[in-house]
């Protein structure tokens, strides 16, 4: 399950599993194309990451109508022994919303 589009060798402070968890939290109607798209992923890879995070009740898919609706369950705990006791709502409070605009230097904003 391999990033497309970074540079060989690089890494993130986030993994592809929470990219998406946070991808799905901030549009739960998304198709899995466009979360693919969002997290610089394939889409067969989203789809595992989806049914990994399923699986572990992450997360619940809902069928509406044609398409898919996902329901994140925010008291869901960590699994790495590091973040033990700590759930996944303060993830999901960090990085659901849009990220702040970039702030402007000073010759940017004359």
């Amino acid at each position: 399950m391999g990033d497309v589009g970074l540079p060989r060798g690089s890494w993130t402070f986030l993994t592809s599993h929470a990219r998406v968890l946070l991808a799905l939290a901030r549009d739960p109607e998304a198709r899995l194309r466009e979360v693919a798209e969002t997290c610089v992923l394939t889409e067969r890879t989203v789809q595992a990451i989806v049914a990994d995070l399923e699986q572990e009740g992450y997360l619940t898919r809902v069928r509406e109508g044609r398409r898919n609706h996902y329901r994140i369950t925010p008291g869901a705990q960590f699994r790495h022994p590091a973040e033990a006791g700590r759930d996944i709502a303060g993830l999901l409070a960090l990085f659901a919303d849009d990220p702040p605009a970039p702030r402007r230097t000073r010759r940017e904003r004359t």
